[in-house]
């Protein structure tokens, strides 16, 4: 993730996190640890999978204890094995003991979105289709969770309302139709903005074409109603499919041979990958 991203937006995150978790003091760490220690503490996987996040977790632990340091074995976005050692983390032993959950809650949670968005990417080889997420996203938490969409080889779709045009049903029917909502973002919004819209019917689909949409998204159609409307679009305008996509239909999806498949299953229902801190030792002893 970029440092400086990071920086501004991440750590809000995840002060956010450690409040939470810390509302005062950690009582049953000073209480066995009222001073500074040194310590390690070994990153262990107990399932397999793809790693995500290892500068999330170790940024929080650097926001406990300035001078704590990770020693990363893996990378992130690689693929890890159960026993596997990812990672030795070394610090203030209060710190270890503080920020171990929240650390771990952001890496089990992206390592779990990249794992299954993996999956997934796998059962679009050898198409010409791309997997993008949604904005059905943790809120507070899109950040990390987009990002470990991308590690697990996924795209990112808009990252929220302001970088891009999307109108969806409720857009049309407040603007009274696909031709008028189109017609209404061309004159407000940068050219530079493509526009995408949101079809529910064949009729849709044939009214967004001629309006001049660049993107049309075909959304809880039928599989031969989205082949009509692949062949209607006749590549006029780029074709994505979304709609209770999942790892088990989703190259079904694919062979219709759209352009883009999003899929909001990727951050709202990923589940975790384990993950754990174990073998702390205490060097200064």
């Amino acid at each position: 993730m970029n440092p400086v991203t990071m920086k501004l937006v991440g750590d809000d995150a995840i002060l956010r996190a450690l409040r939470e978790d810390i509302t005062y003091e950690d009582v049953s760490t000073m209480a066995v640890c009222p001073e500074a220690r040194s310590a390690e503490v070994q990153l262990i996987a107990k399932a397999a999978g793809v790693i995500a996040g290892l500068d999330v977790f170790a940024r929080t632990f650097a926001l406990l204890d300035e001078s704590s340091w990770v020693d990363v074995r893996v990378q992130d976005g690689e693929e890890v094995e159960p026993g596997q050692l990812l990672a030795v983390v070394v610090g203030d032993v209060r710190a270890l003991l503080s920020g171990e959950r929240v650390a771990l809650n952001f890496l089990q949670r992206m390592s779990g979105i990249a794992t299954y968005t993996r999956r997934m990417v796998r059962a679009l080889e050898g198409t010409k289709t791309v997997l993008v997420d949604t904005r059905k996203t943790t809120p507070g938490l899109r950040i990390f969770e987009r990002e470990a969409v991308r590690l697990g080889g996924g795209c990112n779709h808009r990252f929220n309302l302001s970088t891009a045009v999307m109108l969806k049903d409720n857009h049309i029917d407040a603007a009274g139709g696909v031709t008028q909502a189109v017609r209404a973002v061309r004159a407000r919004a940068p050219f530079t903005c493509t526009v995408e819209v949101e079809c529910e019917s064949l009729d849709m689909v044939r009214e967004a074409v001629d309006a001049g949409a660049d993107i049309i998204m075909l959304d809880n159609m039928g599989h031969d109603e989205m082949a009509s409307a692949i062949e209607l679009i006749a590549g006029r305008a780029k074709t994505e499919v979304s709609g209770n996509v999942d790892a088990q239909n989703i190259r079904s999806l694919a062979d219709l041979g759209v352009d883009y498949i999003s899929s909001g299953a990727l951050t709202h229902s990923a589940p975790i990958l384990d993950v754990s801190l174990k073998h702390l030792r205490m060097l200064d002893a």
